[in-house]
């Protein structure tokens, strides 16, 4: 089963006129994983695409949306999927791919089925990102060996981290999508601070290993006019490119971002002082 909703984008003017409810309903996306079954959120940030699939019973085939005007969600489309659960598999046209946890697929425009399921003694749960591509790149599989990894932050200002660089240009040809993980150590719960925004390229956050009963405080807005969204594990929000996207827990977790836009430049922010934030 395919649910999908989906989202308009907005004016950081019209952010000043929003409740909590108003920010939770435009930018939070909530119930990612349900069982046997697939469930996406289309943005008009880029065109970009969040999804959650947890196949339990059955394996799942991603079908194209109305929203898309296509036979296939792949005919115009790139795909970006990271295992945060047990092992699963993806097959994507007839080709097997079994991902661990924290594993990732790029799957290139134009495959035709795309099929999910769960591996013998576990639950997958499979993160999905996909953004508009205009040419074919190979699929393919990227394992915790083949990811770039840099250490960042400190102990000493609570954001010691390990960044897991995956569906990034330097490792995976892709026409706008990026992704990778991100994990804060025992004792750390900032993330991506100083903040930053980029105004070439828009980004979700989806946030997870989160201990039970514990919450995060998802940062927003223009630099000097920030709110803020309260998320539980296995939660998604959406980040405008004139946002800044930051966050702290009351304990570490891991986190995934997902990009698209104007280029492939990590490196492209403009970065905003902590001492400057509003």
């Amino acid at each position: 089963m395919t649910n999908y909703s989906f989202r308009y984008a907005i004016s950081p003017k019209d952010l000043k006129r929003y409740d909590t409810i108003d920010l939770r309903n435009e930018f939070l996306v909530h119930d990612l994983f349900v069982k046997d079954s697939i469930q996406l959120t289309y943005s008009m940030y880029d065109r970009f695409i969040v999804g959650g699939i947890m196949p339990v019973d059955q394996s799942l085939k991603l079908e194209t949306i109305p929203y898309l005007k296509s036979e296939n969600f792949l005919d115009r489309r790139e795909l970006g999927i990271i295992n945060v659960g047990g092992k699963g598999k993806v097959t994507v046209d007839g080709i097997e791919y079994v991902l661990n946890k924290k594993e990732a697929l790029y799957v290139g425009q134009g495959c035709k089925e795309v099929v999910f399921s769960t591996a013998k003694g576990g639950q997958a749960l499979f993160y999905i990102n996909s953004a508009p591509a205009h040419k074919k790149f190979p699929t393919k599989q990227v394992s915790q060996k083949d990811a770039e990894i840099i250490q960042l932050g400190e102990e000493k200002y609570a954001n010691k981290r390990v960044l897991n660089k995956l569906i990034v240009n330097s490792i995976v040809e892709t026409c706008q999508l990026q992704m990778g993980l991100t994990e804060l150590l025992p004792g750390n719960v900032w993330n991506t601070m100083p903040a930053h925004t980029h105004n070439r390229r828009m980004e979700a956050y989806f946030y997870f290993d989160l201990e039970a009963g514990q919450t995060i405080s998802h940062f927003m807005g223009e630099p000097q006019n920030t709110r803020h969204i309260f998320m539980q594990n296995n939660q998604a929000v959406l980040s405008p490119e004139w946002s800044i996207h930051s966050g702290a827990g009351t304990s570490n977790y891991s986190f995934i971002w997902g990009m698209a836009g104007e280029n492939l430049d990590y490196s492209d922010m403009d970065i905003c002082p902590p001492n400057e934030l509003k």
